[in-house]
């Protein structure tokens, strides 16, 4: 049986050997490991219609449609917050269909019809959305707003072609426009000032006005 010294001295050498063994990489190279090269951007084209009126561009193949948005259209209505599809803040409908437009390549949407908020409506022709969101202070800083409209639109829309979310009672008969409703199908939208009781409150509105 071993004693405690020569218990001690083997760990002391496992400690030396493996001490060595770290080290012996850096030692070698003498320089820090470099990225790869990313090489040229491949490009492509790709034509949608944005508000109304027809795009074609030549993008990096791996531009989201926000950025196309933002940077290539010069659309800045729609936001940039977390840029990975958790806040809701760049929402923009595609088709009628709301969805985040962080997590879709632009080339992904070749002749969609994409809406974004500037195309709900302006200053002088307020869509019933917006019009409810300023009555009922449906903003404090407003970053969320565009992305929260967005959502909102659509959702009064599934809504009224029946379709049911998590908090729904009848999955296959009509649905109804409860607080209950507009929460959990608004939660993917998130209001960093809590302005959220009064986005309900302008949601109810509009869908009282469809009625």
């Amino acid at each position: 049986m071993p004693t405690p010294r020569e218990l001690d001295m083997n760990r002391r050498d496992l400690m030396v050997v493996a001490g060595a063994c770290a080290a012996f990489p850096a030692t070698v190279t003498g320089t820090r490991a470099q990225p790869a090269p990313s090489g040229k951007p491949v490009l492509s084209e790709v034509s949608f219609s944005v508000n109304g009126q027809s795009y074609q561009l030549e993008l990096d193949t791996r531009t989201t449609l926000l950025d196309a948005l933002r940077e290539h259209l010069h659309l800045t209505g729609t936001k940039k917050g977390c840029d990975h599809g958790q806040c809701g803040a760049c929402t923009v409908l595609v088709d009628g269909q709301r969805i985040n437009s962080c997590l879709t390549l632009a080339i992904m949407n070749p002749g969609a019809e994409v809406t974004t908020i500037e195309g709900l409506g302006g200053v002088e022709n307020l869509h019933p959305m917006q019009a409810a969101f300023v009555k009922h202070d449906g903003f404090q800083c407003g970053y969320c707003t565009p992305g929260q409209i967005c959502s909102g639109v659509a959702v009064l829309d599934e809504i009224k072609a029946g379709v049911p979310s998590h908090v729904s009672a009848d999955l296959t008969g009509a649905m109804a426009v409860t607080e209950a409703e507009i929460r959990e199908r608004m939660s993917g939208n998130i209001c960093r000032c809590g302005a959220y009781s009064n986005i309900v409150e302008a949601m109810t509105e509009v869908a009282g006005r469809r009625a």
